[in-house]
């Protein structure tokens, strides 16, 4: 599994492409740097995955149980746009014009590192976020109650 670093700005072009910045495609494995998955995200973005970190993710999803309405729901969300896109020769990723309606992307974006994949932001929702969820007694706080009864190097 791929895990990304770093928080990188972009362009959408007319046409809904980016060049896929060097410090991510660094980050990628030989041969892995051509396929993704790209599909909604749970706030205001999108997630980019490569292929192979788009599999385990999708198999545990889709092994939920039809017999729960939230686990279906939950299928139809996640399964709903998710599309396989591969690098041009130029090294951009096209966004499909559906998926790219979901999180409002405009001209500016950010390609926000989260584990095994890439947040894509809206530049202004990026900054929104942050500027309205995270000072620096709400993060500790929410570090606190999300990681305080965890023991260290669990």
């Amino acid at each position: 599994m791929i895990v990304f670093l770093g928080e990188y700005e972009a362009t959408l072009d007319s046409k809904g492409r980016f060049l896929l910045p060097a410090g991510v495609l660094k980050q990628l494995p030989e041969g892995a740097a051509t396929s993704f998955v790209i599909n909604r995200g749970f706030d205001e973005c999108l997630n980019l995955y490569p292929k192979e970190n788009w599999g385990p993710v999708s198999a545990d999803i889709n092994a939920l149980s039809e017999y729960e309405p939230e686990n279906r729901k939950l299928k139809r969300l996640f399964n709903n746009g998710a599309t396989e896109v591969g690098l041009d020769s130029a090294n951009r990723l096209l966004v499909p014009p559906n998926i790219k309606l979901v999180a409002a992307l405009q001209k500016d974006i950010v390609l926000a590192s989260n584990g095994n994949k890439i947040e894509i932001w809206d530049k202004s929702k990026y900054q929104q976020f942050f500027d309205s969820s995270f000072t620096p007694e709400a993060f500790s706080a929410l570090a606190q109650k999300v990681m305080g009864n965890k023991k260290q190097n669990e």
